[in-house]
């Protein structure tokens, strides 16, 4: 699969390091690449057109850069070492790593700086990096540059060593502790399952994982394994916090969305419009048009239903899975959930004679748990619950 053709710049999704390269400032021929991996992925006229910026003043030097220039993002740690040793009494360099356009990149910048660092510190011991510039082969340089590359991408971490100088490479994700998952919330993988393997979670995780489905919610979850529920919730909330899952809304028919500001991308990305068209297709034989899903997603407003919205335009006949819609629609931001929240009016007093001479729990109705965690939580469905709340005049709704 072709992924510059799925994402866009900007989409937040991690991607490989395509290249890495070392460039210096010569003292004659000025700045140039003195090693890469692999051979010519960065040509001459491209780094002749970023070279300043990669070989910058002395106000940006030990500074992260990141250059995006025609599909390539370009991150380094520009140094100088001052010496008369050298030829103009400096030595420039820049160890750059290079990803796709679309990638995100700032999980990748202590790598930068660390081996630049660990670059920088040979070189003033031994003049390691300068011999090998200025031996015109760059061997050892280059099965460096290759194993960090190499050992990056398919593991995450490297260990280098050269000479008795060792340094360890590792990427971290360093994220806030999610918020508690509730029973009523449906995980949903933001890479493909199989990508993963079993070696990397524990057991409880490795049982839930083909149940992760982006509409089996967390107490249907725990039912369909037989796991403790308490334990789904963890396990959920684990993988949250490592990035491989988010958390969405249940899909109901009964359900109401609103498209918001940023649907408009849709009319004007084009990695947005293939991925949507591809993922919200209910067969690949034929692909729904963009102008009908955007139909679709702009219909999607306050008192209007999913099944309102079926109805009236009947996303079948569009080649559209309106379940998927929904799924992509929430995941990229495009629409949000519209959630009710029943809220009782009486006082404590009048709430608890109420909650005695009726069967609606008038106690949990704060406005605080919304309709999916009641009906969770009661196992029942939202419109038996509705149905319920409709016969209680004391019980209204605050809906956002």
């Amino acid at each position: 699969m072709d992924l510059n053709a799925k994402y866009y710049e900007g989409c937040g999704q991690e991607g490989p390091i395509r290249c890495i390269f070392l460039c210096e400032f010569h003292p004659t021929a000025g700045p140039k690449i003195t090693c890469q991996v692999p051979d010519n992925y960065i040509s001459k006229d491209i780094f002749d057109t970023v070279s300043h910026y990669i070989i910058p003043k002395v106000q940006l030097q030990r500074c992260t850069l990141t250059v995006t220039l025609l599909g390539s993002k370009i991150l380094g740690f520009p140094v100088r070492i001052d010496n008369k040793k050298y030829a103009r009494n400096a030595f420039y360099f820049n160890l750059c790593f290079v990803c796709d356009a679309w990638a995100r990149t700032v999980h990748l910048e202590p790598l930068v700086k660390k081996l630049t660092e660990y670059l920088l510190s040979m070189e003033l011991e031994t003049e390691w990096l300068s011999k090998q510039s200025t031996s015109g082969e760059a061997k050892a340089l280059n099965v460096l540059m290759r194993q960090v590359m190499q050992d990056i991408n398919s593991r995450r971490m490297c260990t280098l060593t050269v000479g008795t100088t060792t340094t360890h490479l590792t990427v971290v994700r360093v994220n806030s502790d999610p918020a508690p998952v509730k029973d009523h919330q449906v995980p949903v993988f933001l890479y493909s399952r199989h990508s993963f393997v079993a070696d990397q979670w524990d057991l409880t995780t490795n049982q839930i994982l083909p149940y992760i489905d982006g509409f089996n919610h967390v107490s249907k979850i725990a039912a369909l394994t037989d796991v403790e529920i308490s334990l789904v919730r963890a396990c959920v909330q684990n993988l949250v916090y490592y990035g491989v899952v988010t958390l969405v809304p249940i899909f109901q028919y009964c359900a109401v969305y609103s498209a918001t500001p940023k649907l408009r991308q849709l009319t004007r990305c084009p990695g947005l419009q293939r991925q949507c068209v591809e993922f919200c297709a209910r067969s690949s034989r034929q692909l729904p048009k963009v102008s009908d899903l955007f139909r679709m997603y702009a219909g999607m407003t306050y008192g209007s239903t999913v099944r309102d919205l079926c109805r009236r335009m009947r996303p079948q006949e569009l080649a559209i899975n309106e379940r998927k819609l929904v799924l992509f629609g929430v995941l990229e931001g495009l629409i949000r959930r519209v959630y009710k929240y029943p809220i009782t009016l009486q006082n404590d007093d009048a709430s608890s004679t109420l909650s005695e001479n009726s069967q609606s729990p008038a106690r949990l109705y704060t406005g605080l748990v919304c309709l999916d965690e009641l009906c969770c939580q009661g196992g029942i469905s939202q419109p038996q619950l509705e149905e319920q709340l409709e016969r209680d005049s004391n019980v209204v709704y605050i809906v956002k």
